[in-house]
Order: structure tokens, then C-alpha cells, then sequence
């Protein structure tokens, strides 16, 4: 890490996110859950050709019960120099290790907590910290089940036949102020977010959209982008498959 500038990717993330938004370049941002890590071994797959595609590594989860934050993010640090971004469920997963901080408001739902009660809490400690805190409308969407991230945060999540819910629900968050929308159905749900959902977003908003949840395939994620996702998340698909990133580095080259 730069001593001189410990969060060297701090106050431009998000500008850099929206400068390859302007200039039509995708990307794949993998998420790391620190419950699912139990030695810097189990992070190896970032050495595989595949990771050289990732734009950011997310770290995080709905429920962090026995993973350090603070361990993991070195144990990343040490393996690449993407940047480390805060996908936290609750004001207990901050870490200094980390470049900015996703400040996720649950725009789908109605519960006060997730929309600005938590935030309330983390507040102070994002500033101690120096984290790079992204306004974020976070939307949860129907995969199929009910997720760790529908459980957690108390709210139901927008039906996937709904593209126009989804739509004017981004388009309110972006009058809000809310940087990038991440649309989620959730870790380990069935099915992602349909393509028709992510193309109603774009239509309605000018931001960077993160889609996440479901993609367990190299064509899911391409599929996604083709219809207006700016970075597409995988996790549960790495940690069921390791090569997940080889097999999609070659699939996006056979495409080219």
C-alpha cells in the first residue's frame, strides 16, 4: 500500500466508473464474502488469466458472522492492486484496508434501518476511516427464493416481472442523489436479474448500474451488459467453481 496515500483508489472510484460508462467499456467486479475465506489460500483464484478482466473487488456479505473484514482485505491487498470497495450489511463490516465504501440505501424496500438508519450509525466511522463512501441505490430483485439479502434487510424485493417498478424506483434514487444503482437478487439466488429489468433501469437513468445475484455463467454476465449493466457482480459462482474466471476469460474472447 502507498503510505503517502493509503485508498489510492479514494474519491475516484465512482469517477472512473462513470468514465467507462461514458466510453462504452463493461466491467466484472468479483465479490469476496470474509465468511467464505478462512486462509489467503482460499483467495488464489485472483493469480488465475481470467482476473486481469475484474475492474473491482467487493467485499462484504448480508451477514458477516465469523470472517475479519480487516484480515481478508489484506489478504486481497497482497494479491492485486484492483480496488477494494465495501459491499457492507451492517456498520460492522468497515475496514481501513479498503478504497471506498458502497453506502447502500435499500431503495426497493420500506424499512427505515436500511434506508438511512444504519448509515446514520457508520457515518462517523466512514469519515475516521477515510473511506470513499458512493451513494448507492441498492434495489433488491426477485431471483426465485429468498435470500440472506432479503431476510437482512427486512424488505421485499421488487417482483421480477416488474421492469417499471424497477425503473421509476432507480429513476427516484437518482433525483435522491444516489450515485450508481446496484440491482441484486441476492447471493445464491436462482435466477439473476432479468435483462428486461436492467434495460428498463438504464432507459430511466443516466448513472452506472451494478447487477448482481444469480450469474453463474460467462453468458449471464455478457448478457447483462448487453442490456445496460455497467459492472456485473459474480460470487457464489467462483466459490463454487474456482476456474469460473478462466472459463470466462476464454468465452469473452471466443465472442470477440
Amino acid at each position: 500500500m502507498n503510505e503517502a496515500n493509503p485508498h489510492p483508489f479514494s474519491a475516484r472510484w465512482i469517477t472512473d466508473l462513470e468514465s467507462a460508462r461514458a466510453a462504452g467499456r463493461k466491467g466484472l467486479a468479483v465479490l469476496v464474502d470474509p465468511d467464505k475465506v478462512g486462509s489467503g489460500e482460499d483467495l488464489d483464484w485472483m493469480s488465475q488469466p481470467g482476473f486481469d478482466a475484474v475492474h473491482t473487488v467487493l467485499l462484504g456479505g448480508s451477514l458477516v458472522t465469523e470472517g475479519s473484514m480487516d484480515m481478508v482485505a489484506s489478504w486481497i491487498r497482497e494479491r492485486t492492486s484492483k480496488p477494494i470497495v465495501l459491499f457492507p450489511g451492517s456498520p460492522s463490516q468497515l475496514t481501513s484496508d479498503a478504497d471506498a465504501l458502497l453506502f447502500l440505501a435499500v431503495i426497493s424496500g420500506r424499512n427505515p434501518d436500511a434506508l438511512i438508519g444504519k448509515h446514520v450509525e457508520a457515518a462517523t466511522r466512514v469519515r475516521e476511516l477515510g473511506l470513499d463512501a458512493v451513494g448507492c441505490g441498492y434495489m433488491l430483485i426477485d431471483g426465485g427464493r429468498t435470500t440472506t439479502a432479503h431476510y437482512m434487510s427486512g424488505s421485499l424485493p421488487i417482483p421480477d416481472d416488474k421492469p417499471d417498478i424497477a425503473a421509476t424506483t432507480a429513476l427516484a434514487g437518482h433525483y435522491l442523489g444516489q450515485q450508481c444503482m446496484y440491482l441484486d437478487t441476492g447471493s445464491g439466488a436462482d435466477r439473476p436479474v432479468s435483462t428486461d429489468m436492467i434495460a428498463a433501469v438504464r432507459a430511466a437513468v443516466p448513472c452506472p448500474i451494478i447487477v448482481g445475484g444469480g450469474m453463474t455463467s460467462p453468458d449471464a454476465v455478457m448478457d447483462a451488459w448487453a442490456a445496460g449493466a455497467d459492472l456485473a457482480v459474480v460470487g457464489t459462482a467462483i466459490e463454487r467453481d474456482p476456474h469460473f474466471l478462466a472459463a470466462f476469460a476464454a468465452e469473452s474472447q471466443r465472442q470477440v
